[in-house]
């Protein structure tokens, strides 16, 4: 008479009593992080420290620099004021889709929204374009205006452009690549 040999399935804990820790293999890794770039995308090759790179508007120097305000509802200098001549052609800095066009308060403004967050503004300007118009880089968008009362943002004519990310206000200058980001350092010098 012969025995049998009992078969066993392994069991989910070892003798240990303790869960088994499965750690993947590098192919599995590999896989995973490709249906992550594949789910998320790749931020193009052009992107500089994370930003994508536009033109800019107007050819102007800028009048007054970006100020972040130190809280969303504080004062503060959301944007540029680049220098410019009445009625200036005023360009889309990247290809996009027109999101807003009309008056806030006493100014026309128009609104681009570029994809991946980011929107673009322009102040005071005179648009023929509408919501839902598709535009391209470097597209004559807009003419430099003035406020109802025939006045100007600046002391003498500009535009002020204002960029938001996932609604939060950057400096646009970082989309021309003009600056680097700021990187916090540790107070004690380590």
């Amino acid at each position: 008479m012969t025995l049998e040999q009992p078969t066993t399935t392994p069991a989910p804990f070892p003798d240990s009593g303790r869960p088994v820790l499965w750690w993947p293999r590098p192919r599995q890794l590999l896989v995973l992080l490709l249906l992550v770039c594949a789910l998320f995308g790749v931020p193009p090759a052009s992107a500089q420290h994370g930003h994508p790179h536009w033109l800019p508007p107007v050819d102007g120097d800028v009048v007054k620099e970006f100020a972040a305000p130190p809280a969303p509802w504080a004062a503060g200098h959301r944007g540029v004021d680049l220098a410019a001549s009445d009625g200036v052609e005023i360009r889309s800095p990247a290809d996009g889709v027109v999101s807003f066009s009309g008056v806030v308060v006493d100014r026309e403004v128009l609104s681009i929204n570029h994809g991946g967050g980011y929107i673009s503004s322009f102040e005071p300007v005179e648009s023929e374009l509408e919501v839902g118009d598709s535009v391209t880089e470097g597209q004559p968008v807009a003419a430099l205006g003035t406020y109802d009362d025939g006045s100007h943002h600046c002391d003498s004519p500009c535009l002020h452009w204002g960029v938001r990310l996932f609604g939060e206000y950057i400096n646009p200058l970082l989309m021309l690549g003009e600056l680097e980001p700021s990187v916090l350092l540790p107070l004690d010098n380590s």
